[in-house]
């Protein structure tokens, strides 16, 4: 760890000492405005619609992390096992103030399978699955939660598959008891315990069972409306069905629900997804996700089903993007960053101006500063300075849990590197700006110094107009906010060095 310099306390000094490196040093000349007047610019900025420019977003189309985590999942490792996750708890439990905790529980099945999912699902109708897997969820539950210390308060939990609605009530209602009975869950207003629908195999009173239950937040998938497009990726789905799945969530009391829109599906056209926005928008969702569709066939069987030459091309994707992009827009709906959008009351705004928001594998969250745990197969914890996962196939999930282990498959220690760029990452990744005096202070490091590298390739996003570089602050433009996966890049030193052959670009999908 690079120790600081005294004195070094900007970005803009920086650029009249000797140790500034050529390419570095190129970058604190753009300096050009002052820390205050920026800081207003970037949170007036936060709130407006990003800058669409077509040409820099093509050419800078390419494969990147999503930033769930840092590392990212593919720089986990079988050395990481259950004892060394059970000596994180027993670290985090000690801290002088343990922070919450955020529990995934991961839902596999579905019953039908749709062409475009790179999700880990299992398709199955034979719901008695679902009955096998809840009770070996519960044992799991049981064993995690008795390594956590009670006073430690659940504030989160998120179900997600899968098609979790593939269990039915009285399945669910078992999990939550369980919860209840291993971990203190939060009874405050402001809780998020949210759940994963597909409307197009809910049952009449299934919602209103979810609100009883404690559910107050759903995420609803949709894709696209277009009947054309929906033969192509095997999901038919009414507007009827989902309105009438969002009015249930209203009716039952849910203080939030999301709706999931994909750009870049088979026969996808501009006039098609234009009706799709249209009807999206009547219903006022209170978050909408509008994901690009990442077609990795090689890597997600289920993808060998779509015909690749009924794939829109990289033109009519970005005039996708941009549709999306400006009738969200006009509609009222505040960009958070990545591919979310939030009514300027919804929790998910707020938190970004609060600066509370947090990115993880649930996506954008409101609970920043928790512990999550993740159960059921494939899912990840993130404990302290550690991340964790479980078996990624069935079969090894229940073997672990059979055997009376902690289902722990792979993992990684987090050193001090980790987590100085995971932090900078996460501060581009949910408010679009790094904040380099709090970067300097909590790491006690000199940033131009340690982060040399990264501004060397910086350079490039900043002369392009993609970032902006202030004495204390470096930030995404409108431009850049549609690009903070490659911002975040340059500060990623997995990406960049070849012995980690498992983190390169071309294990990931491509940003727009």
């Amino acid at each position: 760890m690079q120790s600081r310099r005294p004195g070094s306390a900007s970005l803009l000094k920086i650029r009249e000492e000797s140790a500034c490196l050529p390419a570095s040093q190129a970058v604190c000349e753009l300096i050009q405005i002052s820390a205050s007047a920026a800081r207003a610019a970037h949170t007036a900025s936060m709130h407006e619609t990003p800058l669409f420019n077509a040409d820099l977003l093509r050419r800078y189309d390419r494969p990147g992390p999503r930033y769930t985590s840092y590392p990212t999942a593919p720089n986990f490792g079988p050395h990481f096992d259950e004892t060394m996750l059970r000596e994180y708890i027993r670290r985090s439990n000690e801290e002088p103030i343990p922070q919450p905790l955020s529990l995934y529980l991961h839902i596999p099945y579905c019953f039908s399978p749709c062409f475009y999912c790179g999700c880990n699902r299992i398709i199955t109708r034979d719901v008695s699955k679902g009955r096998t897997y809840v009770a070996r969820l519960v044992r799991e539950i049981a064993r995690m939660g008795a390594l956590f210390d009670r006073d430690r308060e659940v504030v989160q939990i998120h179900l997600g598959g899968g098609t979790p609605n593939f269990l039915r009530p009285p399945e669910l209602q078992e999990l939550l008891d369980s919860l209840a009975s291993h971990f203190r869950l939060s009874t405050a207003a402001d809780r998020d315990f949210s759940i994963e629908l597909d409307p197009r195999f809910l049952e009449a009173g299934d919602v209103a069972s979810y609100g009883r239950m404690g559910f107050n937040r759903a995420s609803i998938g949709v894709q696209d409306f277009d009947p054309e497009v929906q033969k192509a990726v095997n999901r038919i789905q009414s507007v009827e069905q989902t309105r009438q799945a969002l009015e249930d969530c209203r009716a039952a009391g849910f203080r939030s629900v999301n709706l999931d829109l994909i750009y870049g599906l088979p026969r996808q056209t501009v006039s098609g997804f234009a009706r799709t926005l249209d009807a999206v928008l009547a219903m006022r969702p209170d978050r909408l996700a509008v994901y690009s569709y990442a077609h990795l066939p090689q890597m997600f069987k289920a993808q060998r089903q779509i015909v690749a030459e009924e794939l829109p091309s990289p033109q009519e994707k970005l005039q996708l993007l941009q549709l999306a992009i400006e009738k969200l827009s006009e509609s009222g709906y505040t960009y958070i960053g990545m591919d979310h959008f939030s009514l300027p009351t919804d929790e998910l705004a707020r938190a970004q101006a609060a600066g509370t928001l947090q990115r993880n594998f649930m996506g954008y969250t409101t609970h920043a500063e928790s512990d999550l745990i993740g159960l059921g197969v494939s899912a990840i914890s993130h404990i302290g300075d550690s991340f964790s996962q479980n078996p990624r196939d069935l079969a090894g999930w229940e073997t672990a849990l059979d055997a009376g282990r902690l289902p722990v498959w792979r993992g990684r220690h987090l050193d001090l590197d980790d987590r100085l760029r995971g932090d900078v990452i996460q501060q581009l990744m949910c408010l679009g700006r790094i904040d380099v005096q709090a970067i300097e202070a909590r790491y006690d490091i000199d940033f131009v110094t340690y982060f040399a590298d990264a501004l060397d390739r910086l350079h490039q996003l900043v002369e392009d107009g993609l970032a902006r570089v202030g004495e204390d602050f470096i930030e995404a433009t409108s431009t850049g906010r549609l690009l903070l996966r490659i911002i975040a890049m340059c500060f990623d030193r997995y990406i960049h060095t070849p012995a980690d052959a498992a983190a390169t670009p071309a294990h990931f999908s491509r940003v727009i």
